[in-house]
């Protein structure tokens, strides 16, 4: 199964939550969207369940060199997440990350800057918050991003995704209140290959989903 693209992924995605909401599960939703990708999937989720639209800027922290190979995620002035596993197998000590975790924060503090243009963060106190992002593999960006949402004292936390691995998911269970998620392919691989068309999103593609005008 293959997904158009992401705002096909978004519609599909949306029924099962629609359900949650007439069965009364959903009270008071807010949906927080993962930037770039998530959030075109995010913005049907929101117009079906008529909920608020937000983002939550996470970033992946990468190993020194090897970008590409995640060892850790942050959201908000949070401290970071780090695979403890993860580094003593790769023999990398917390100080070697220190430029990266430098270099992603500034980034995660410009995205912030850019899309809420001013706007106060929403206030997630007893909601129903549902995260949003386009897929989900290892689980580092969603996992930082669910114990924010966590610390706001929402009422009920969801995770939601059009496909991810089944590891992924099993481990986010013990993140979020419930895990929604269309696709959980036993070959997983990676997000973008249940995609048709994967394009990268733009910092403009963002500003268009949230109505934010520069």
């Amino acid at each position: 199964m293959r997904f158009r693209d992401r705002r096909q992924a978004g519609e599909e995605l949306a029924e099962p939550l629609r359900i949650r909401q007439r069965e009364g599960r959903l009270p008071d939703p807010l949906v927080l969207a993962l930037p770039r990708g998530g959030v075109a999937v995010a913005r049907e989720v929101a117009a079906a369940l008529d909920a608020p639209l937000d983002v939550l800027v996470v970033r992946k922290i990468g190993a020194p060199y090897q970008e590409e190979l995640g060892v850790g995620a942050m959201a908000g002035d949070e401290v970071p997440l780090l695979d403890e596993e993860a580094l003593r197998h790769l023999g990398i000590g917390e100080a070697a990350l220190a430029p990266v975790i430098e270099r992603e924060r500034a980034e995660l503090r410009r995205r912030e800057g850019l899309y809420r243009q001013g706007r106060p963060a929403p206030d997630l106190r007893g909601r129903t918050v549902i995260v949003v992002d386009d897929g989900l593999a290892t689980g580092s960006t969603a996992r930082a991003a669910l114990r924010f949402v966590r610390r706001q004292a929402p009422g009920k936390v969801l995770l939601a995704v059009p496909v991810c691995s089944p590891e992924g998911a099993e481990s986010m269970r013990a993140e979020a209140d419930e895990v929604v998620c269309l696709h959980r392919p036993a070959a997983f691989m990676a997000v973008g290959l249940w995609y048709e068309n994967f394009d990268q999103l733009t910092d403009q593609d963002v500003l268009e989903a949230l109505h934010v005008q520069l």
